[in-house]
């Protein structure tokens, strides 16, 4: 079946993979982080089904609802001045202010439900936007401190040095929220009949982490650039 046939039925099915870009982060940066040392976007995957339907006699305008398992993730590295934090030293949990370095490792598995109205101009382009809900299947927001000091409990409690390779740990996986909901906005470029590339940019409106979780003292929001290709049927 060709793009321009397939385009007179009312109802599309498609089938999209991808890889999420991005990672979470605070609106705007706050104080306590001076500086980011690195960034790894990891590789997150994705996969959906797609069902559209078509409206009017002209076609221009659709409804489509998805159906996504997806993983959203990063690694980063960041200097930070006294950052609210929760550490493992030796076995008990400190908690204070960190200065020094902080490594971050989140990860989560997601099943997402998007709801979006559609455009397309001819039987090539096409764009999209609208909402998604998610719901949280795995996580872990977990990794370490260094190079640095903690002062416990207040900014001018007792001082704890980790120098010379010393390390400690923390993990905040249990405190991630389960439920996510957002914006998204994208669009479509059909290749070759039935085949398109896709890239739609997510912007999540809801910390990521559990509303009476007060260790991290700012919010959260996941924002990822997904970007792959499609068959239609």
């Amino acid at each position: 079946m060709s793009v321009f046939a397939s385009a007179q039925s009312s109802w599309e099915y498609e089938v999209r993979a991808g890889i999420n870009i991005g990672g979470v982060s605070p609106l705007p940066l706050p104080v306590e982080i001076r500086s980011i040392e690195s960034y790894s976007p990891r590789l997150n995957g994705s996969l959906e089904g797609v069902v559209t339907k078509w409206l009017g006699k002209e076609q221009n305008w659709g409804i489509s609802v998805g159906l996504k398992v997806e993983e959203k993730g990063m690694i980063t590295g960041a200097k930070t001045k006294a950052y609210s934090m929760e550490i493992i030293n030796d076995g008990s949990r400190v908690a204070g202010y960190w200065t020094g370095y902080v490594k971050t490792k989140y990860n989560s598995t997601l099943l997402t439900i998007p709801v979006m109205a559609n455009y397309r101009f001819n039987d090539r382009w096409k764009m999209r936007a609208g909402l998604y809900a998610s719901v949280r299947l795995d996580g872990e927001f977990s990794g370490h401190v260094a190079d640095g000091y903690l002062r416990e409990n207040d900014p001018t409690g007792e001082k704890l040095l980790f120098e010379g390779g010393k390390t400690a740990t923390y993990d905040f996986s249990s405190n991630l929220r389960h439920v996510h909901y957002g914006a998204q906005i994208g669009g479509s470029w059909h290749a070759y009949r039935n085949f398109s590339i896709n890239a739609d940019l997510t912007w999540g409106f809801n910390d990521i982490f559990e509303s009476d979780f007060k260790t991290i003292t700012f919010n959260m929001y996941p924002i990822y650039l997904n970007l792959g290709f499609g068959y239609k049927f």
